[in-house]
């Protein structure tokens, strides 16, 4: 069912993928939408508190917060920054239904004030608590009571899943993946896609959200494989995926990688403590932003927003827009026949348990596209021969609470060049692996479910 989803780019498709781009190319012509910028003390409804602390009047939403971090684990000991703390969980929720023997998706095409592109292909729903709940007095989201009502029996995917932990606190969603028999009305500015024509759209710059790529990306194709497959329209790195999402054959044990993983984190600790944002020593508020002495990493910023069509048409809030850009890379090589991950364990300070699993290379950049000090493989990455560069796009992240943020991704099947030697907090894994962790809570981070939502099959 899956695999012949995958493979429908046109033939068994409700629509072809031609008529898929122009409808969020139609869409983007035609929203009307208005983001002005604006100094974080003139936000409607936002308050800053005694602390430095950007409050909602109604105490609910979100806030930013100061935070002060110290751990033993990696470069950077101790530091502190503002980070969104956002601690209700969310509904990123999707709806797959079978026309003609194909499993198809509803997508929306979601305006986010923050989005480069203006639409984004987004999930069926991606709602925070506060939307669902009516806080903003608004309508609630289209198709809210198929996720709640929900039987057993009709959910392929249900799990709580991390954002980025460099901007979030502690925040997870609710991702979930429900199948419909019955008659469903795709509404306005929704359409049918195939997982197929979802990944051809993960090929492109900035036509699918950093929502709809997370609860894509815990769709495991070897869990819906069969020995009877037709596995032809698929690539041979397509088939190299498929045997590495299905194989036990692989360099580590699971039992191998739950200790790798788990002596990290009982061998390394990781405290993170309020502190007033008012009082960091390296972040301030200037011409009503508050940014970074050296204006690193990102700025905190206030906007004003009116959006046609959205459950509230007007608002203010304020957002965080990047100062650096991020590269995150997967680095892939067969060994012993099998596809095989290079994984990192990376800290971030809003993470639950010290480290998450992460893609080979995730790391800030400046203007000259380096980082600041060595990263690990970031060199060999930068210099891969464009024949073992399978995937390099440059993708938005969460368009709700980031404005204009954009990072590029990468997945490089290694050659002979690759330095053979690991450092600590790296390992191979095979995708199946993967996977494995996927299946829980909090194990395989935000940027790393992005990639693994991208590997193309055909």
């Amino acid at each position: 069912m899956l695999l012949r989803s995958l493979c429908a780019l046109d033939s068994g498709a409700k629509n072809s993928l031609e008529t898929i781009i122009q409808l969020i190319e139609r869409r983007n012509q035609e929203a009307v939408v208005d983001v002005k910028t604006v100094p974080l003390d003139s936000l409607d409804g936002w308050a800053i508190d005694e602390n430095g602390s950007l409050v909602h009047s109604s105490g609910k939403f979100f806030s930013i917060e100061g935070i002060e971090v110290k751990t033993d684990y990696g470069g950077e000991r101790e530091w502190g920054q503002p980070v969104i703390n956002q601690p209700e969980v969310g509904y990123l929720g999707l709806i797959a239904k079978e026309f003609n023997g194909v499993l198809h998706f509803l997508m929306q095409m979601k305006i986010e004030p923050g989005n480069i592109s203006r639409a984004q292909f987004s999930p069926t729903l991606q709602a925070t608590k506060s939307n669902f709940r009516q806080a903003h007095r608004g309508r609630k989201p289209f198709y809210l009571e198929e996720f709640e009502n929900a039987a057993p029996r009709r959910i392929l995917v249900d799990q709580l899943q991390s954002e980025h932990g460099s901007r979030f606190l502690r925040k997870r969603n609710r991702n979930i993946i429900i199948i419909i028999d019955g008659d469903i009305e795709a509404r306005e500015d929704f359409c049918w896609i195939t997982a197929g024509q979802m990944k051809a759209l993960m090929q492109m710059n900035n036509k699918v959200n950093s929502p709809a790529r997370s609860v894509f990306s815990l769709l495991n194709m070897g869990a819906f494989a069969s020995p009877f497959d037709d596995t032809g329209a698929l690539s041979d790195f397509g088939r190299a995926l498929l045997l590495s999402a299905t194989t036990n054959h692989s360099l580590h044990t699971m039992e191998h990688l739950l200790s790798w993983l788990t002596d990290i984190k009982s061998r390394y600790d990781m405290v993170v403590r309020p502190f007033p944002l008012n009082k960091m020593r390296r972040w301030r508020m200037r011409d009503g932003e508050i940014v970074h002495e050296d204006d690193k990493y990102f700025k905190v910023i206030g906007i004003n927003v009116s959006i046609a069509g959205r459950e509230v048409s007007s608002w203010s809030q304020p957002v965080i827009t990047p100062v650096q850009k991020y590269l995150c890379a997967f680095i892939m090589k067969e060994i012993n026949s099998f596809l095989h991950f290079r994984v990192q364990a990376k800290l971030e300070c809003g993470n639950y348990d010290v480290v998450e699993l992460a893609p080979s290379i995730q790391c800030l950049t400046g203007k000259d596209g380096k980082p600041d000090g060595p990263v690990p493989f970031f060199d060999y990455a930068a210099g891969a021969k464009p024949e073992c560069v399978l995937h390099d796009t440059v993708q938005s992240e969460e368009g709700g609470r980031f404005y204009h943020d954009q990072n590029r991704y990468m997945l490089i099947m290694a050659d002979g060049g690759l330095p053979g030697e690991l450092p600590e907090g790296f390992v191979w894994m095979t995708l199946k692996q993967i996977y494995g962790f996927l299946r829980f809570n909090n194990f395989v981070n935000a940027q790393a479910r992005n990639l693994l939502a991208a590997l193309p099959y055909v």
